[in-house]
């Protein structure tokens, strides 16, 4: 199987009146259109790169990422069959589940896309992107509880290439030259945990930064820079559909020829600025986010466990 690209992320939200306006006016999205429960948003040019499902419980539904040319969605039923990999057709489209059951949509090459992407974003019309938002949907992360599993999963089964790995505790893919698409970190348990959006650059992530505030958002952790991918990074909280969402620029650009490294396991390697995230960032229960709202960890509170039923 190849992929080109990462296509969307799809939410699982209570209300589409509440979360679709949410999600344009502080992110700067755009919606395309409404379906039945469904709305469609984006960031840019793109037909759209967030996908809202009203009903169900609020987070993660599925990440969505498209073929290449050189593969059709049959090539990619056979070879998941060859594999023995279980999958289900559904609107055009092929559906896995990951081994930590996070559910992976896999779409037909689009044509399309990638000749808007071909050109630079300043030489492209538009009547719909609003000033100041970010450039697109650039990459998304998962907490999981079995790191060799995940890592067999999007490479032997989805096709991803090793970019690299953090000790044995993190791993990041790649499918065209941005140091990564896909990420998983082991905490011991499964979750969805951010996507992320690519800013044109630091100034333009201040000023969605500084908009997010007057909307009550909060940083989880950040401003950082990546030690792994090198790219500037700042993770604001989504308590609503139980995630985080990053803003970030300035991500390592990987060569044909790479060769994966293994960098240590310390703060270096997370964040060359300074200290490494609080325990509150892997967590998504409400007593986590009162206590990462309210800076309580850095003020000397220790964070309590989870409420029962919430991993962490």
């Amino acid at each position: 199987m190849r992929l080109e690209r990462l296509d969307h992320v799809a939410l699982r939200v209570a209300s589409l009146d509440e979360a679709v306006p949410r999600w344009c006016i502080q992110f700067g999205l755009v919606e395309r259109r409404r379906e039945g429960g469904t709305a469609y948003l984006a960031c840019n040019d793109e037909p759209y790169c967030l996908e809202l499902i009203e009903g169900g419980r609020p987070g993660h539904d599925h990440v969505a990422f498209s073929l290449g040319p050189d593969c059709t969605l049959d090539d990619a039923g056979r070879h998941l069959e060859r594999l023995g990999v279980g999958w289900r057709e559904a609107g055009g489209s092929v559906f896995v589940e990951d081994p930590d059951g996070s559910a992976v949509q896999v779409l037909p090459h689009d044509p399309g896309a990638n000749e808007v992407a071909r050109w630079p974003q300043h030489a492209r019309p538009s009547t719909t992107v609003h000033v100041g938002g970010p450039r697109r949907l650039g990459h998304v992360n998962c907490l999981t509880g079995d790191i060799q599993a995940g890592y067999q999963f999007y490479t032997r089964v989805l096709g991803m290439r090793l970019s690299d790995w953090l000790g044995d505790a993190g791993v990041w893919f790649h499918i065209g030259p941005d140091h990564h698409v896909m990420a998983l970190v082991d905490v011991g348990y499964a979750h969805f945990h951010h996507l992320a959006f690519e800013t044109v650059d630091i100034g333009k992530m201040r000023d969605l930064l500084d908009h997010l505030a007057r909307h009550g958002r909060w940083l989880s952790w950040g401003p950082t820079r990546h030690g792994i991918a090198g790219n500037i990074a700042s993770y604001v909280r989504i308590p609503e559909e139980e995630c985080h969402v990053e803003l970030y620029c300035d991500m390592e650009q990987l060569q044909p020829q790479h060769v994966p490294r293994t960098f240590p396991d310390d703060r270096y390697s997370s964040n060359t600025w300074g200290p490494l995230p609080p325990r509150s960032y892997f967590r998504f229960d409400p007593v986590a986010i009162e206590h990462e709202r309210e800076s309580w960890e850095t003020r000397g509170r220790p964070l309590p466990p989870p409420p029962e039923g919430w991993p962490g």
